[in-house]
């Protein structure tokens, strides 16, 4: 990581703290010889020669030590050479002689960051933020700021500022994520801290573990949770779906089948419950489940996939066949590997019935979406390897 560290310098290297140097143009009442000397330095900067134009500023101080700009220049110098104690101070100074220079809160602000001075990062890099609150980089560092002064609420809230502003940048991202994390951690501790025995805390405990794939730790935290809380709406979905990524699919059914008992509208576990009927060979079962879902949710094409699943174990081939067209031809969301299915489970609907032409382009596009599928899968992992091996 350089001196500005990821997200700032990092991303635009070769000109983004070249944009904060002084303009020659506001040498303007300065001396000849003040102007030459620094002139010299800037282009020494620009040219990365940095003891060199270190120089040439100070000698610009000697001759009017009331000149901000030129501490300012100093001070970028002296915080690319990692020096951030010097530079903090030279930006210190430029704020006792212009308060409103452009950058010199940022920087103080970074610089105080890198010194493990949270609370005097914070102070400076709010001020940068009142100066630019569009900054997508001012607003994650000073949510990295709050985050290391333990501030997590407005750690958050400055992070998601950022990224609405930068939607995939993935440092923001990554301490946007570390900040819910923290967040989230401080809240479950002061829960547990409040009520130990609570069935809250095991509910926690049971999705941090079935997170985690510790699947056995996981049933025996929301057994403990339903225990003490039988009729508690959402605990018996819960334990459902962790027997269901253990293929304990009767316990998973029974889970589910309780849920509704419970909240007999739980379209999700309505869902769920038809799909595991299908892989129990109960299609009448799935189907009634699975209109009942469609008939809230026609927009469902996940339940569509499934009643189409459904209708083909109860061979009813072309109610199978124009949902599992629907599937194929609407918008909406869909998991990739569900409209690769669609169109496999179509192609053999359509040679049950003898459409051989309609079956061949079901079977081609199918085959068209898995090898694109497996082609990105390859070059993820080339990706990952690849970044693995970096220095």
């Amino acid at each position: 990581m350089n001196a500005l560290g990821s997200g700032f310098v990092g991303r635009t290297k070769r000109n983004a703290w070249f944009l904060y140097l002084l303009i020659p143009a506001l040498l303007a009442g300065q001396s000849a010889s003040f102007e030459s000397l620094f002139q010299q330095g800037t282009d020494a900067l620009r040219r990365g020669q940095l003891d060199t134009a270190a120089a040439e500023f100070e000698k610009c101080i000697s001759i009017d030590p009331t000149f901000a700009q030129t501490y300012f220049n100093l001070g970028l110098i002296r915080f690319q050479q990692k020096h951030f104690e010097e530079a903090a101070g030279l930006f210190k100074k430029v704020q006792t002689l212009k308060s409103d220079l452009h950058g010199a809160d940022l920087f103080l602000g970074i610089a105080e960051y890198r010194l493990d001075k949270y609370s005097d990062a914070v102070v400076a890099l709010r001020k940068a933020a009142e100066q630019e609150p569009s900054n997508p980089d001012i607003l994650m560092w000073l949510g990295m700021a709050e985050l290391a002064a333990n501030d997590l609420t407005a750690a958050s809230t400055h992070l998601e500022q950022a990224s609405k502003l930068k939607p995939n940048d993935v440092d923001i991202l990554y301490h946007l994520g570390r900040a819910y994390m923290q967040l989230s951690k401080t809240t479950y501790e002061r829960m547990y801290q409040a009520d130990p025995k609570s069935w809250r805390v095991h509910e926690v405990l049971a999705r941090s573990f079935e997170e985690a794939d510790r699947l056995d730790d996981a049933v025996k935290e929301s057994q403990i949770a339903l225990k003490i809380k039988p009729d508690e709406p959402g605990l018996h979905q819960l334990l459902g779906e962790i027997y269901w990524k253990q293929n304990n699919l009767e316990n998973a059914q029974a889970e589910f089948q309780n849920e509704l008992k419970i909240d007999p509208e739980n379209f999700t576990a309505m869902y769920k419950l038809g799909a595991i009927s299908i892989e129990r060979s109960k299609p009448d079962m799935a189907a009634d489940l699975l209109k009942q879902v469609l008939r809230e949710h026609p927009e469902s094409r996940e339940a569509r996939y499934q009643l189409g699943r459904a209708e083909a174990q109860l061979g009813d081939t072309e109610a199978a066949i124009r949902d599992l067209s629907e599937v194929t031809q609407e918008s909406g969301p869909i998991e990739p590997e569900t409209l690769r299915q669609s169109y496999y489970q179509l192609s053999q609907l359509y040679r049950r019935v003898q459409r051989t032409e309609e079956s061949r382009i079901a079977l081609n596009t199918f085959t068209k979406l898995k090898q694109e599928a497996d082609a990105e899968q390859t070059r993820k992992l080339e990706d990952k390897l690849k970044r693995s091996t970096e220095p």
